[in-house]
Order: structure tokens, then C-alpha cells, then sequence
């Protein structure tokens, strides 16, 4: 197998291995030297790992599977800094439990990601660890906070990654860098061991290339943490049994009105190539306009910047020149709210999952842009304003907890990935991958590769 040009799945490395094609030694070989080859001009990786696997289990489902990890998740022994200067030298002593699990099924960690500082914003642009690059235009962001898993899956840094989304920042760099991204149902993965932005609005999941392995890695890693009072004790399904099943005469609400037009047009465009392919599966489609997003969008700001605020609250009172100036700033608004505003995000949020409760009543699903524009300039006059946007379309869904895919749809005139997003409702992350996956085998987006071997 020629790992270069083939940008394998899980599946396709496994069966690698169990043929003896491959060693788990020649995987681990060739992945850090694609990160020594590559990460100087993408800035994916933070620490970089070069663990020594020789012994592996077959029956595992991530067996010999390269994973990286966005470096919020605690690392038994290994540095885990979320971006922060202050915590360049934080050793865990324990792996938080979603590792732990990684671990137990087989995986293999070789790297912690570059992230956006305490995970508090979404260009990735580090002032500690340095600006991490899209590969498919390196003076465009990556998209955050979780960039770095982003650009090392597509870039084939390794198979896969774990990345948190508190208001897109799984989805948001999915969509910049042309990944496969989901957060799913609030409460459905455990957060234990992984350092918070917002306890009430933080999510676990996977970002991967191809959604099966999606897929596979939520099967691995989703379940009751007793440790953690935020994860939920609810079935998990099976995600792999129905994921190639059809679509046909599913009712799918297409997401229209102002908020949604504001988008660039190439961006509408692919969202519209992308409903033809759902009808030709035999979905049924209808417009439905959704005015409770944009003040769903808002909640979720108030409260991810107050919940910030209140975590960094001593550090933010005692040594605010330890934070990048973008992460004070954020950090001074959100202690500025005032329980009263706090208060009306908590009902806004409350409404908001009625809503979406009624709302999936009526329809298997909701299509709409994962975000209204394509990866911003790093440097430009409208770099901020466009990174400001990018989580209008995917905030909402946080506020929600429902589960949410991005999935690459398209690509704009000057090669950059545009993502469409798949909604649901609560716990029905099997519906949302199903739905994926149907349009993933619909079209090829996904098999596009950035180039960046010379």
C-alpha cells in the first residue's frame, strides 16, 4: 500500500496489517516523517510524538490506527498546554478517559495539535505556538479552535483526530480544510480530563477524512463516564451497522431565509449542487426558514465567553498578560455579562431545544452551510470580520446540544473547501453519519488531497 497517495481509511490499514502488507512499525515510520516533512509550513502539531509500537492486538478496532489529538485532552506524561503559555510545561499525570478509551481500542497517539489559545476562538492564529496554516492556501487560516487536528487529517499527519466544539470549533476547521467533522448529542462523549472552555456547551468528537471512520472512532469513544457529571448515561447505538443504508423518502429541511443568503454565493451555489444529490437518493426536500438562529448564536456567545471568563477568572484578575490580546479581549467581555444576561442565554437555550424538538418532529434532518464563507485571509482587512462569522451557522447546534456533521461539498474558485452540514436530533448521531455517508458515496469531494509533497 502506497500511504502517500492513497490517504487510507481505518479499514484500509487494518486490513494492511492483518495481511502483514504493512508493520505497525513502517505506519509509525512513515506518519513522523510526514510530520517532519510537512508540519514546518502547516504549524499542525505542538508536540509531536514518536511512540515505538511493536506488539499490537488484531482484534481491536483502532488497532495500528495513527491518532492525533488536540492538545486540551490530558496526556499521561506528555505536555498538554491548550494553547496557553502558561501551561507549556503541564504535565498530566493520568490520560483523560476519551484517551484512555483511544488507547484501550487499539490506537495509537503520535501527536498533540496546535489549537487556538484555551480554545477561545476559531482562526487558530497562536500567539505562543504560532500561527497554524490551511493546506490548501497556506496564508488562510485553518479555522478553530480545533485547527491543528484538522489540518494533520487532511494532510495525511495521520488517520484521524479528536477535537472539541463548543461553537463549531470541530466543525468550523472540517469545513476550512476539507474534513469529515462531527460534535454530537451534548453529554454523549466524556469530557473528563479535558481542560474546559464552557462545561455547559463543550462537546468531544472525531474529525477524520471519511465518515465511516468517523463513525468508528464516536463507536469507541462514546458512552458513560462516571467520572464526569456532564456526560449523560444513555444507549449508545451502533454506528457502522446502518451507515451505508439509503436515504430514500427521508424528509430533509433545507435551511433558507436572510441569515443563510448572507453567505458567499459560491458557497449557496455548492449547498445547491448538494440538494440535487439528495433528491437523486430519493429524499424529500422543503424549504424551511429558521429565525431562532441567530439569537441562538448570540446565547451561545454570552455563555461561552462568561463560562470562559469564570474558568480563567483568577488568572484573568491576577496575570491578564499571561493571555494573547484576542483571548483577553474575549475573556474581558465575558466577565463583563451580567447574571441577568446569563440568565436570559439559559432560557434562549432552553427555547432553543424545544425547538429543534418540534422542529425534527416533523423532518429526519437539517441541511445548511457549515459556515457562510471559505477559509479567511490570515492577514487582510476583512480577515477579522469574515473570522467573526464563522460561527453563526454552527454555534446554534452547541447551544442545542444536537448532533451536527460537516462534510466537504464543494470548492471555490481559488481551491478552498467548502463544508455542508448535517443536523439532527438529540442522540440521533447514527441518522446524521447515515445521511453523510450516503452523500459521501454520492459524490468525491472527499477524495480531493492537498498537495503540498514538494
Amino acid at each position: 500500500m502506497d500511504l502517500e497517495l492513497n490517504r487510507p481509511s481505518i479499514r484500509e490499514i487494518q486490513k494492511a496489517l492483518t495481511s502483514r502488507e504493512l508493520s505497525t512499525v513502517e505506519i509509525l515510520e512513515y506518519y513522523s516523517h510526514r510530520i517532519d516533512q510537512l508540519d514546518p509550513r502547516l504549524n499542525a502539531f505542538i508536540t509531536a510524538l514518536h511512540p515505538d509500537e511493536k506488539t499490537i492486538d488484531l482484534g481491536k478496532p483502532l488497532t495500528g490506527i495513527p491518532i492525533v489529538l488536540k492538545d486540551l485532552f490530558e496526556t499521561k506524561e506528555v505536555a498538554t498546554t491548550s494553547g496557553a503559555e502558561f501551561l507549556r510545561n503541564n504535565i498530566p499525570s493520568k490520560d483523560a478517559t476519551v484517551v484512555r478509551k483511544l488507547k484501550d481500542a487499539g490506537a495509537i497517539i503520535i501527536g498533540k495539535t496546535n489549537m487556538h489559545e484555551v480554545a477561545l476562538g476559531v482562526t487558530n492564529i497562536n500567539p505562543h505556538y504560532g500561527t497554524c496554516r490551511n493546506p490548501w492556501g497556506l496564508d488562510h487560516i485553518s479555522g478553530g479552535s480545533s485547527g491543528g487536528s484538522a489540518v494533520a487529517v487532511a494532510t495525511g499527519m495521520c488517520i484521524a483526530a479528536l477535537g472539541t466544539d463548543t461553537g463549531g470549533s470541530i466543525r468550523i476547521p472540517s469545513s476550512l480544510c476539507g474534513t469529515v467533522g462531527l460534535k454530537p448529542t451534548f453529554g454523549r462523549i466524556s469530557v473528563h480530563g479535558v481542560i474546559p472552555l464552557s462545561n455547559n456547551l463543550d462537546h468531544v468528537g472525531p474529525i477524520a477524512n471519511y465518515v465511516r471512520d468517523a463513525a468508528i472512532l464516536l463507536q469507541c469513544i462514546a458512552g458513560n463516564d462516571p467520572l464526569d457529571p456532564y456526560c449523560l448515561d444513555h444507549p449508545v447505538d451502533d454506528y457502522l451497522t446502518h451507515l451505508e443504508g439509503d436515504i430514500n423518502d427521508w424528509k430533509i429541511a433545507i435551511a433558507q431565509g436572510d441569515f443563510i443568503e448572507r453567505s458567499q454565493p459560491e458557497v449557496i451555489s455548492a449547498v445547491l449542487n448538494a440538494q440535487t444529490v439528495f433528491m437523486e437518493l430519493g429524499a424529500k426536500l422543503e424549504k424551511v426558514i429558521i429565525p431562532w438562529l441567530p439569537e441562538a448564536a448570540r446565547a451561545n456567545s454570552i455563555m461561552t465567553q462568561a463560562d470562559a471568563a469564570t474558568y480563567h477568572q483568577e488568572r484573568l484578575s491576577c496575570s491578564p498578560s499571561d493571555f494573547g490580546a484576542d483571548v483577553l479581549q474575549r475573556l474581558r467581555i465575558g466577565s463583563t455579562y451580567t447574571s441577568m444576561e446569563y440568565s436570559q442565554a439559559r432560557r434562549i437555550q432552553a427555547e432553543c431545544k424545544w425547538k429543534f424538538k418540534n422542529l425534527f418532529e416533523l423532518y429526519d434532518l437539517l441541511i445548511l452551510p457549515t459556515t457562510p464563507c471559505t477559509a479567511p485571509l490570515i492577514e487582510g482587512a476583512d480577515a477579522l470580520e469574515q473570522a467573526r462569522n464563522l460561527t453563526c451557522f454552527t454555534s446554534p447546534f452547541n447551544l442545542a446540544g444536537i448532533p451536527a456533521l460537516s462534510l466537504p461539498c464543494g470548492f471555490s474558485h481559488e481551491g478552498l473547501p467548502i463544508g455542508l452540514q448535517f443536523v439532527g436530533p438529540e442522540w440521533q448521531e447514527a441518522k446524521v453519519l447515515q445521511a453523510g455517508r450516503a452523500f459521501e458515496r454520492s459524490t468525491q469531494w472527499h477524495e480531493k488531497i492537498p498537495r503540498l509533497n514538494h
